[in-house]
């Protein structure tokens, strides 16, 4: 088995309607040429038919396909996986001087959000942030960011001051494990309380300089993020692990990693469940009643 497929399930047992809020596909050089300028390679056996096993054994229904940085302006990969993963959206990368006409086609094949990757790579900067965000916005996309959250405190005016959703990757991906008063961890949480920004409480391997199976420097981030909004956090994967080519880290475990954080099943399916289904418009899942005895 590929080492991006899981070999077990997770011992939590996931809601019905679990959201995987962030992760790529990528496929065949020659039909999703990389863009010329990108520093990335497609992730060897990051396809959507591995992603769909891989979906199945962690126990998710729903999926959001980020577009990788690797095609720049061309979302037909993240589209085309959208299309055969079924019940999915998707955040596109679309450049500043993209049409109405465009924006309302990638609305209509299920593009929810923008792409906003400033820590190298991405095709899209500081420079462009205010005009896309309205135009998208306009359409009921959010902007979703990647950027060092050691800085973030110094963007945090700027960012409250977009109009329409704002998401933030990665538990604010703090690119050195921080505590949780570093004044960039205190503006996430502070963007928050807006009403208006989500964070993915993802990635904790990204950036951790703890060991495995625990990762405690950056779940201590994510532990706390929950604990202080669990209305605005969300789950995902980010398979197929881009920033650990060849050696993956086991997304049974970060599964129930994740559910350890939230404590309760009724926070597990808030995150899983409920917050994906209004940010990007899934159809509501309706919990089955409880069995009378």
């Amino acid at each position: 088995m590929s080492a991006l497929i899981p070999s077990r399930a997770p011992a939590f047992p996931l809601p019905a309607g679990a959201c995987d809020c962030h992760m790529h596909a990528y496929g065949p050089e020659d039909i999703y040429p990389p863009a010329p300028q990108s520093p990335f390679p497609p992730v060897a056996g990051g396809d959507v038919a591995r992603y769909a096993r891989t979906r199945d054994i962690l126990g998710l229904s729903r999926a959001v396909v980020v577009q990788p940085s690797v095609y720049g302006f061309d979302n037909r990969a993240t589209l085309d996986a959208m299309a055969a993963l079924g019940d999915a959206r998707g955040v596109a990368v679309v450049p500043p001087d993209v049409s109405e006409a465009e924006l309302a086609r990638l609305t209509g094949l299920g593009i929810r959000g923008i792409r906003f990757f400033m820590i190298g790579g991405g095709v899209l900067g500081w420079d462009a942030l205010e005009t896309l965000a309205a135009k998208t916005a306009a359409f009921g996309w959010h902007v979703q960011l990647q950027m060092d959250g050691r800085q973030l405190h110094e963007q945090a005016d700027r960012l409250a001051s977009l109009p329409g959703r704002l998401v933030i990757d990665h538990n604010g991906k703090f690119l050195e494990p921080v505590g949780i008063e570093h004044p960039g961890f205190v503006a996430l949480r502070r963007l928050l309380d807006n009403g208006r920004t989500w964070v993915k409480t993802s990635g904790v391997y990204e950036t951790s300089r703890s060991a495995p199976p625990g990762y405690d420097d950056v779940a201590l981030l994510a532990r706390t993020l929950i604990a202080h909004a669990p209305e605005r956090c969300l789950f995902a994967t980010n398979w197929p692990h881009p920033s650990k080519p060849g050696n993956p880290p086991d997304d049974a475990l970060l599964v129930d990693l994740f559910a350890s954080w939230c404590g309760e099943a009724t926070v597990v399916r808030k995150i899983m469940v409920d917050n994906p289904a209004m940010l990007y418009g899934f159809a509501p899942i309706i919990p089955s009643e409880e069995p009378h005895p």
